[in-house]
């Protein structure tokens, strides 16, 4: 098969390429655009056994992410022992879904010796991932031993009474997941901080007091007075917060030597239309007027557009 043919692969042509055992074939065809061609290799792969264990984990490094993808599950159908090496290294894989994959192929093949790092894979910034790893911990009948580790394993499985049930030795787990990338994660882990009502909270819900997500800053200050923070210091913790107005000067600025940029720069959806109309205008003016005259009614109107940006941005609340 030449290298571009995998994008016309067909479900014939993968059952013919299982039974030829060619492996390389099948996972070139992991690469296709194709959900089901994808599936089909990967579980053609797996059908494979233990001959198709060397190429598999090789593939664990290809750049390409579907094949990534398929060599795990491919994997998790042989259950090999000698794959859970190469997948626990998959677990730092800068690929989310690769991660989360790796996590759950780990459960399926069923050897203790992968707990340890599945544990690690409880504190990923995502939740998905952690998520994968939790599930995969409980199909390998992992119990957690202290209440922490019980907060981050309830957490991962996204059970979140029973989280708050930890108590305040559920904090540092909780106050980690505020990394996590989804905002109604990271305003969910503040509110059962508020539940749980401990001072020893305060470093988080100074966090999230700063966090980028206004529904996570409102949820803090709602919050952090349940945990000991005095109302008269919450301002100062949000005023530590990412800064979401437009800077004045640049929107003036912008108006000023590309009219209508500046608009668009504040969000303004007529920006686009002025600067058309001025691009056309001087065109205009500079055949019909010269240049002399063309600056001067064009540096008074620019003039005039570069205030108006100015003061509009100026205006804009800053949330």
């Amino acid at each position: 098969m030449g290298f571009p043919d995998f994008f016309a692969v067909k479900p014939g042509d993968l059952d013919r390429m299982r039974d030829r055992h060619d492996i390389a074939g099948l996972i070139r065809a992991l690469r296709s655009s194709d959900f089901a061609v994808q599936t089909q290799a990967a579980q053609a792969l797996g059908s494979l056994g233990t001959a198709a264990m060397d190429e598999l984990i090789c593939a664990l490094k290809r750049k390409n992410k579907n094949v990534r993808l398929g060599a795990i599950g491919a994997l998790a159908i042989i259950r090999d022992p000698r794959s859970v090496a190469p997948l626990t290294e998959t677990l730092r894989d800068e690929n989310l879904e690769v991660r989360w994959q790796a996590a759950i192929a780990l459960g399926e093949i069923g050897d203790e010796r992968a707990i340890g790092a599945l544990q690690a894979v409880l504190r990923d910034t995502d939740k998905y991932v952690r998520y994968g790893a939790a599930f995969a911990l409980a199909k390998l009948g992992w119990k957690p031993e202290t209440a922490e580790e019980r907060a981050f394993f309830f957490i991962g499985m996204q059970e979140w009474k029973a989280a708050e049930a930890v108590g305040p030795a559920a904090i540092p787990a909780l106050s980690h997941v505020l990394t996590d990338h989804d905002r109604a994660v990271r305003r969910k882990v503040i509110e059962i901080l508020g539940s749980i009502g401990d001072d020893r909270a305060i470093p988080a819900l100074m966090q999230g007091l700063a966090d980028s997500s206004s529904e996570v800053r409102w949820q803090a200050v709602l919050e952090a007075p349940k945990c000991g923070i005095d109302p008269m210091y919450i301002p100062r913790g949000l005023s530590r917060r990412p800064r979401t107005a437009k800077n004045a000067l640049v929107a003036g600025f912008l108006n000023f030597v590309l009219p209508g940029l500046g608009y668009g720069y504040i969000g303004k959806w007529y920006g686009i239309m002025i600067f058309q109309i001025d691009i056309t205008a001087t065109v205009y003016l500079y055949k019909y007027e010269g240049q002399g005259s063309t600056y001067a009614m064009l540096v008074p109107l620019y003039l005039l557009l570069a205030i108006h940006a100015w003061y509009i941005a100026k205006k804009m609340p800053d949330f």
